[in-house]
């Protein structure tokens, strides 16, 4: 059990004792404190514990010999070459695999492997949980906690304080990018990394962007009571040691493009949902062959959970072979691709089976082992078993298609069709079954259950965006834009409502033809024409600008693809890189589609440059490619032009939900009428996804929010009638009122409503991203002039980086341009917040003038408190005497403002006056020829009036200079960890201070502040 003296401050310290508190009592680690462990060197550039490595190593390899586990050793510790990833991927394989080692044994040279981690026997490891863990390499750091397994660094906390509203969880994973650059070698062999502020705790590896990180909500794989989670869920979920080393051995992969290595740790969801699976198939193989449906929603992941379940089967089974199936081409490459990407995790490459008799030849030339991917065509081509094995997996790719039925149907013409699960059935008679979907399998569909089982485990909608797995999806329609008369539209609902409500072949079939009867008026110029029309303005206007600009056209068929695209670029001819048709190709096509689809190669480099969100590529006409198994996450606009249903609606407005930094949802924007398909599609799924998804309509959904939110902000700017203002014809008068706006919203009366405001106009903000194009001109001028407003209140206040939710510069100037149509700079407006212009405005004379004498008293408050905070805050990291005399001058100033006892007037004459003191201050280190450093000595040596009493001027300035060499010749790593180390700077102090018989006599609390001044030196610079 760790013990620990708390001072009850709630602070990152405390936090961090917390954690240890928590993984020793309850998980059962070793505590260890990183100052008191005995160092291989004093340069601290060891990346293991060296004793517990080696001793470990010896008793989990004990058949080896010493100098097999040396090699190890070596080796483990030289991973030399390429990228952090790179060395990362070679160090996740040693952990996972073992390290193959060539040594002498005394008689010959000798192949063996050496494993790092005992992965059958979790109690034959060390588990160590480490804190203040000083490591050197490009500069010195100091991770707050670090998980050592058998002395290797394997998880890494990076905590904040919970008591800090200015710093966060988002800090926290700045700090551990920056660690990656100062510190890489530590993190060579990382598994994973957790960023904490005790409120949000969450999980993510070294590749991983900051939207990737996500939290661990389930203790046990139950999902029921998520919301509930909070740090210690994540702790009792990934670190007890049989968990961890589950996880590290199981569900931490590399996903391998061409471009990078991504590396891979399960979600929570996935790692039960996999575990669960795993369980059930080895039941079933022994059993009636019923695996079972895993449902996990679309974009959550699902594709990785089949790797995961493929790698983790190997292990639970005897050796066996894993048939992958899909329904189409497309996504038995985009699978396939998948699998291929993960095969050093899966010890084997898959294979893509080229037609039945390769297939055959896959199967029946083995006896084990194998992952082979087919699509379902392929059995249908004969009839004839092709292996009689037990240890066959199928795992069907969405496996809730109504052609995986087993029965025999007949058409009313005669033609008989066998379901192509009972032909699956028939080629693989003694195989188990498994079906992975991100849809729902119907109620009705009893086919589904009976070829596979009841459901394994299910991650519904609800579930994904709470857990910012995916996100929400939202839908408009603007069918009347195509300007079709009352006829043609009641032909069109007619027929899809028809055609969203059957499911049987027969009635799909004839609603198809009769839908295909509406050809001539959906194709016709003049509706192409108002469709294209359109779309370009709807996109200009309203999606252009949302994240990358990407989105997708959904055409109702191939002619209607290239219609679309040939009058789109009719309207806008510049947009020739802009736009781009996907589809499948045949030799009977008109030679100029091909001079737009290209060659075999087109769909390849389209999909390269859609997935570049820099690349000018943003519009993609598709009919059927991309609407399954294609994830650009800032894909945010999908145009429908094309009658679709139930999962297959579900599937492709899914490719609009990838999680994507900045991005609040997707749209689907319906001309053709999918509004009822969308609600019959919803009836499968979960209540709570109905009760949250049932309704999708942005014009019921987001617009309403919209306006409540536009109500709340106005009703909370009451009091200050800004509405003639902005509606006016001069910029000079709107400029006005954003500067008073802001100004009226500073005032300390309206503390509370400020802060609403920042929150509710936020609110707003989202909800406007979503139905910008219901949202009438007038409310969209407001709304921009209130997010201004926002937006200059974040900055001015400081709190305008990650834990503000404030706007980037260009963000900020993007609002004030949609009012204006350029950068507000008059009128008062001052722009304070350029980098690296605070330090600059503090010093400039005319600068602290130009705020004294703005109209906007509040702002001019507001704006010298930050300006003087900022130095206060880089005082607190060098001086010791100035950071406590300017601070308790702020505070009294400010607190004097507050209790009404200056006027903002007043409160701003003593904070310019205060800014005349720093500036002093920096003139007077420069008259006495000090450097910053020196010249905070300086003022801990004078900091008792009596003192120069005693001292001429010149024997002062000696004191700090001989101080500060002092200080720099005796600083030592982790002294202010290490007692002997305080102990010997105190005492090279006093010697020095000594020779100047420093303090002088009755001057008792000198000594004290110096030694304040030397441990913030060594604090700020030694670390």
């Amino acid at each position: 059990m760790a013990h620990f003296e708390y001072d009850f401050t709630i602070d990152e310290d405390f936090y961090e004792k917390a954690i240890i508190e928590h993984l020793c009592d309850n998980q059962d680690y070793v505590h260890l404190y990183g100052p008191d462990v005995a160092r291989s060197t004093e340069e601290y550039r060891d990346v293991f514990l060296f004793d517990i490595l080696s001793s470990a190593l010896e008793r989990i390899n004990r058949h080896l010999s010493r100098a097999a586990v040396d090699e190890a050793i070596l080796k483990i510790g030289n991973v030399e070459g390429g990228t952090l990833a790179q060395r990362n991927e070679v160090f996740n394989d040693y952990l996972q695999s073992g390290v193959e080692v060539r040594y002498f044994d005394g008689k010959e040279e000798r192949d063996d492997i050496v494993y790092l981690i005992d992965f059958d026997d979790p109690e034959n490891n060390d588990f160590h949980v480490v804190n203040q863990w000083t490591f050197v390499e490009y500069s010195e750091k100091r991770p707050d906690v670090i998980i050592f397994v058998n002395g290797m660094p394997l998880v890494m906390f990076e905590l904040k304080s919970p008591s800090r509203e200015e710093v966060d969880a988002s800090d926290a994973y700045l700090q551990l990018r920056a660690y990656m650059q100062h510190i890489p070698s530590l993190f060579v062999p990382n598994v994973f990394c957790v960023m904490s502020d005790m409120s949000s705790t969450k999980v993510g590896t070294i590749t991983a962007d900051e939207d990737r990180y996500v939290a661990w909500k389930s203790v046990d794989g139950d999902y029921s009571n998520t919301k509930a989670a909070d740090w210690k869920t994540m702790l009792d979920g990934m670190m007890p040691k049989a968990r961890l080393l589950d996880i590290i051995k199981n569900f931490v992969c590399f996903n391998n493009p061409s471009e990078k290595a991504v590396k891979i740790l399960a979600a929570y969801h996935q790692y039960f949902g996999v575990r669960k699976a795993v369980e059930r198939a080895e039941s079933a193989v022994a059993g009636d062959g019923k695996i079972g449906v895993f449902w996990h929603t679309q974009g959550s992941g699902k594709s990785l959970s089949m790797v995961f379940f493929a790698h983790l089967l190997q292990q639970h089974l005897d050796s066996p072979t894993l048939v992958v199936i899909t329904d189409r081409n497309d996504l038995d490459d985009q699978l396939y691709g998948q699998f291929s990407r993960c095969g050093a995790f899966l010890r084997q490459d898959p294979v893509q089976a080229e037609n039945r008799e390769h297939l055959k030849t896959l199967l029946v030339g083995r006896e084990a082992n194998g992952i082979i991917f087919t699509t379902m065509q392929k059995f249908t081509d004969g009839d004839e078993p092709l292996c009689d094995r037990s240890n066959v997996v199928v795992m069907v790719d969405e496996a809730h298609r109504g052609q995986y039925g087993l029965t025999e149907k007949m058409d009313a013409d005669g033609n008989v069709s066998i379901g192509a699960a009972r032909v699956v059935r028939k080629a693989l008679p003694n195989a188990s079954y498994i079906g992975f979907t991100g849809t729902p399998v119907s109620l009705d569909d009893r086919n589904t259950r009976e070829i596979f089982g009841d459901y394994i485990d299910v991650y519904d909608m609800t579930q994904s965006v709470e857990d910012e797995s995916t996100k929400p999806v939202f839908y408009e329609s603007r069918v009347v834009a195509l300007n079709l008369d009352q006829d043609a539209l009641g032909r069109l609902d007619a027929v899809y409502s028809e055609f969203a409500r059957d499911a049987d072949a027969a009635s799909v079939e004839k609603a198809k033809r009769d839908t295909g009867g509406l050809d001539a008026i959906f194709g016709a110029p003049e509706t192409i024409d108002s469709l294209c029309r359109d779309i370009v303005t709807h996109y200009e206007e309203n999606r252009a600008d949302v994240l990358a600009g990407k989105a997708l056209i959904v055409a109702y068929s191939r002619p209607m693809a290239m219609k679309i695209y040939y009058r789109i670029l009719e309207l806008r001819p510049g947009w020739k890189d802009k736009v781009g048709v996907v589809m499948t190709m045949s030799n009977q096509d008109p030679e100029e589609w091909f001079e737009v689809c290209g060659g075999t190669t087109h769909k390849k480099e389209m999909e390269r440059k859609f997935k570049d969100d820099s690349n000018p590529l943003k519009i993609a006409i598709v009919v059927d490619m991309w609407l399954t198994g294609f994830d650009v996450p800032s894909l945010s606009t999908m145009y429908v032009f094309k009658p679709m249903k139930g999962y297959n609606l579900m599937q492709a407005i899914a490719r609009v939900n990838r999680v994507c930094k900045d991005k609040e949802g997707g749209l689907v924007v319906d001309y053709i009428g999918i509004a009822r398909a969308l609600k019959q599609a919803m009836k499968d799924y979960t209540n709570r996804d109905q009760s949250n998804y049932g309704d999708m309509d942005v014009a019921a959904t987001a617009y309403p929010k919209f306006l409540e939110k536009l109500d709340v902000c106005r009703d909370l700017m009451y009091g200050y009638d800004y509405q003639k203002l902005i509606f006016s014809k001069s910029n000079s008068q709107i400029a006005s009122a954003i500067s008073e706006g802001v100004d009226w919203l500073l005032d300390p009366a309206r503390c509370d409503d400020m802060e609403d405001f920042i929150k509710q106009c936020q609110l707003m903000n989202q909800a406007l991203s979503l139905c910008k194009s219901l949202v009438s001109d007038d409310d969209q001028h407001e709304a921009a002039y209130l997010s201004v407003l926002r937006v200059q209140l974040l900055r001015l206040t400081g709190r305008n980086g990650s834990g503000g939710g404030g706007m980037t510069y260009a963000e900020f100037n993007n609002r004030v341009t949609a009012i204006l149509e350029q950068t507000v700079h008059s009128d008062g407006v001052i722009d304070l917040f350029e980098k690296d212009s605070v330090e600059i405005s503090l010093f400039d004379e005319s600068f602290l003038r130009e705020i004294a004498n703005m109209k906007q008293k509040n702002v001019a408050v507001e704006s010298l408190k930050r300006l003087i905070k900022e130095r206060v805050k880089a005082y607190q990291r060098t001086s010791v005497v100035k950071a406590q005399k300017f601070s308790e001058m702020l505070q009294g100033t400010l607190n004097a403002y507050l209790n009404g006892m200056l006027t903002n007037a007043q409160v701003i004459e003593e904070l310019v006056e205060m800014a005349n003191d720093i500036m002093k201050d920096r003139t007077e280190a420069e008259a006495l020829g000090l450097t910053e450093e020196e010249m905070a000595f300086y003022d801990a040596i004078t900091k008792p009036a009596a003192v120069k009493d005693f001292y001429d001027n010149d024997q002062l300035v000696a004191i700090s200079r001989e101080l500060t060499a002092a200080m720099q010749a005796n600083a030592t790593i982790d002294w202010q960890k290490k007692e002997s180390a305080r102990a010997g700077m105190r005492r090279a102090i006093k010697r020095l201070l000594r020779k100047y018989k420093y303090p002088p006599e009755g001057v008792d609390d000198a000594m004290g502040t110096v030694m304040a001044q030397c441990e913030l030196w060594a604090d700020t610079k030694v670390r």
